[in-house]
């Protein structure tokens, strides 16, 4: 059976449940310590930039199994300004709201896979990917 929690990103209050329903769910699936807090730390950021940004939004935590493989999914996504340039936003060092710029490139640092779409106006759409060893 297939294990989905989802979270409605509306106030700080829905980043602490989403970064608490995907640590409860990697502790679930196996990870070990440092993996649950790669996920919680990864998740925290992607909620935290739906508030900030498009205000409200989703975040979808999904259990995978492919084959052999086990792991966890995220979705983050909103129906905010989107994002004008991917490829600056994924510099390191390049922020749009004061803060370190640590945000999309640390989170894709932390996961196994990350996908990023978004487009002006209509929001944007963040899918990260662990994987159990």
């Amino acid at each position: 059976m297939e294990k989905i929690e989802e979270v409605s990103i509306n106030n700080s209050e829905d980043i602490i449940l989403a970064r608490q329903i995907a640590r409860e769910m990697a502790k679930e699936l196996g990870f070990g310590l440092a993996d649950q807090t790669r996920i919680t730390t990864a998740v925290s950021e992607l909620s935290r930039n739906i508030y900030t940004f498009a205000g409200t939004g989703r975040v979808v935590v999904k259990a995978l199994s492919e084959s052999a493989k086990k792991g966890m999914e995220i979705i983050a996504e909103d129906r905010g300004p989107g994002i004008p340039d991917i490829e600056m936003a994924m510099q390191d060092g390049y922020s749009t709201n004061k803060g370190l710029g640590q945000g999309l490139p640390g989170t894709k640092r932390l996961m196994d896979e990350f996908e990023i779409k978004s487009e002006a106006g209509k929001g944007a759409t963040v899918t990260i990917r662990k994987w159990l060893r």
